[in-house]
């Protein structure tokens, strides 16, 4: 035995179908690309400064923290500027730029406390000297930090878009 199934569409219509409602026009993506591009520029800066700090303080090299600069930097880029594919080349690379800031400011805090001279003034007015100390310095865990961190800022930034 079957039931009996109404109709399809309005009864009281009469012979006019449902017209589907118009989906909303979507926002340009690539509009954003510039804001994205500051967006991670200002990450990479603060992200890079928090990390020299901490550097800083405790006196080494944390990698989570180069993969921290990496995550800020990316999402930064892909929630403020959008799926375009520039934003997470760009990303990557603004976030390896933040983690040498952090490096070399790491190193400028250090060497402030063994010198007793402000870390300002050897990162302002020394920066030769300091980035002929971060060569020095400089080793295979320099490298991989600096590879993480751009893993990591390209992959948050596809994943945040």
């Amino acid at each position: 035995m079957s039931q009996p199934v109404p109709p399809p569409g309005n009864p009281f219509a009469g012979d006019a179908a449902p017209q589907p409602h118009p989906a909303p026009p979507s926002a340009p993506r690539g509009s954003r690309v510039g804001l994205g591009l500051l967006a991670a520029f200002v990450a990479a800066l603060v992200a890079g400064g928090v990390y020299g700090a901490v550097m800083g303080g405790i006196e080494r090299e944390i990698g989570w923290a180069a993969v921290g600069v990496g995550v800020l930097v990316g999402l930064a880029a892909g929630k403020v500027g959008g799926g375009n594919p520039v934003l997470p080349v760009a990303g990557a690379l603004l976030s390896v730029g933040g983690v040498c800031l952090g490096q070399l400011l790491g190193i400028a805090i250090i060497l402030g406390k063994r010198l007793g001279v402000p870390a300002t003034d050897l990162f302002f007015q020394e920066f030769g000297a300091l980035t002929q100390a971060w060569n020095e310095a400089k080793d295979p865990m320099t490298f991989l930090f600096l590879a993480l961190a751009a893993f990591a800022a390209f992959s948050g930034a596809r994943k945040a878009a």
